[in-house]
């Protein structure tokens, strides 16, 4: 899942890039309101954290722009200590949720990956698609009974797939939300994670969970429950 992250304080920015790179999260930092509106409307996001108090383009602006331009990227606002009007404004503009600093590092986490689902569709954590298991807050994944060890790459494009099943996403689509902005787009190695993914998940190939679809992408075939 791609993140973009825009705070002005540059230390407490790269302490959240570092949290999410953790979890496997691709993550774009923006340093001013300006540059976080270019890249929130120029590239393709999971999830948006916003502080409200920033330099060039305040963030209340920058979410007013995302929601009239219909950007859907949930978006989480980060608040100053006990400023619940703020809360109040940004909950108005457009976001889905806040948080007020200080906060803990595993709330933040948390909240990310809530509304990611729930933007998804799949509130719960445990998504199911035949016999693979996909829990996006442990990230563990089971073939039946059977714990399945995936790459971070690999685990990446397994949870994209399972949260958005039967929908046709081509190579480009999948390499902008699970890399950063500068990485090449051109590049093939989505098919060796697809290849592998084939592998490991459907050894025997009965299940075919994953299809090709010369010139357009991929498809998840499975339900997911």
């Amino acid at each position: 899942m791609r993140v973009l992250v825009v705070e002005d304080e540059k230390l407490l920015a790269e302490q959240i890039k570092g949290q999410l790179l953790l979890q496997q999260f691709s993550v774009d930092l923006a340093t001013d309101g300006a540059d976080g509106w270019f890249k929130l409307s120029e590239y393709p996001y999971d999830l948006a954290i916003i502080d409200l108090g920033l330099p060039k383009l305040d963030g209340l602006s920058v979410i007013r722009k995302a929601r009239k331009q219909e950007i859907k990227t949930p978006i989480i606002i980060l608040t100053a200590r006990g400023s619940w009007q703020e809360k109040v404004e940004g909950l108005d503009a457009g976001a889905d949720d806040y948080l007020t600093k200080p906060f803990h590092n595993e709330e933040l986490l948390a909240r990310c990956n809530a509304l990611i689902r729930r933007a998804a569709g799949q509130p719960d954590p445990l998504l199911r698609s035949g016999p693979i298991s996909l829990n996006s807050r442990t990230q563990q994944v089971w073939l039946a009974d059977d714990e399945v060890s995936l790459t971070a790459y690999e685990y990446k494009v397994l949870e994209y797939f399972m949260l958005n099943p039967g929908k046709v996403i081509s190579k480009t689509e999948l390499t902008e939300h699970i890399y950063d902005q500068d990485f090449d787009l051109d590049s093939n190695v989505i098919e060796v994670f697809v290849l592998r993914l084939r592998k490991k998940l459907d050894p025997d190939g009965e299940l075919k969970p994953i299809e090709t679809l010369r010139g357009r992408g991929y498809r998840f075939n499975l339900t997911v429950e």
